[in-house]
């Protein structure tokens, strides 16, 4: 079964197969009559060039990740900013830079995952980048119901945190910082 990630709704949805198979009859089709019409001059590119461009392209920077999270379409982005800011001890923590987590997520297991393992107790990604991802697909499978601010603060203190004082925290770092809402 192959699904699509509804950034709208931040959940996963089927595709019919009748769509998929219309959907990869059209790329055959369209790809063979463009590539019979023109002809496809490619340079090579080194491989240190493209890991030049890939290391670049995943640098991290708080803006960077602010404007990922908004290209997500993820619920109350400025308390995932807050999160990200306490949970690695503001972009220093070990398990941000040896794990590339920003979240403190452990390695997840019954849900749709970017993680590739554990290090230090705590979920592995390859890049910063898969940890939001990560994070987004948290968001998906149990947070799909909260329409609130009040309600997101709660299920963080119920189901995420282990410090009895997170909430409060995560909220002092948006007022603190003035994350944009």
């Amino acid at each position: 079964m192959i699904y699509k990630y509804n950034k709208e709704q931040l959940v996963f949805q089927k595709l019919p197969i009748i769509r998929i198979t219309l959907l990869i009859f059209m790329v055959i089709v369209l790809s063979s009559s463009i590539l019979s019409k023109t002809s496809i001059k490619t340079e090579y590119i080194p491989e240190e060039t493209k890991m030049l461009i890939l290391k670049e392209n995943n640098k991290f920077s708080e803006d960077r990740l602010k404007e990922y999270v908004n290209s997500l379409n993820m619920k109350f982005p400025h308390i995932i900013i807050a999160q990200s800011k306490l949970e690695s001890n503001n972009y220093s923590s070990t398990i941000f830079k040896a794990n590339n987590n920003l979240f403190g997520m452990k390695e997840a297991r019954i849900r749709p995952t970017t993680n590739k393992g554990t290090n230090l107790g705590h979920a592995v990604f390859d890049n910063w980048k898969d940890s939001v991802l990560d994070y987004a697909f948290f968001q998906a499978a149990y947070m799909k119901e909260i329409k609130t601010e009040d309600e997101y603060y709660s299920y963080l203190g119920v189901n995420y945190a282990e410090d009895t004082n997170y909430v409060k925290k995560v909220k002092e770092i948006v007022a603190q910082e003035e994350i944009n809402n």
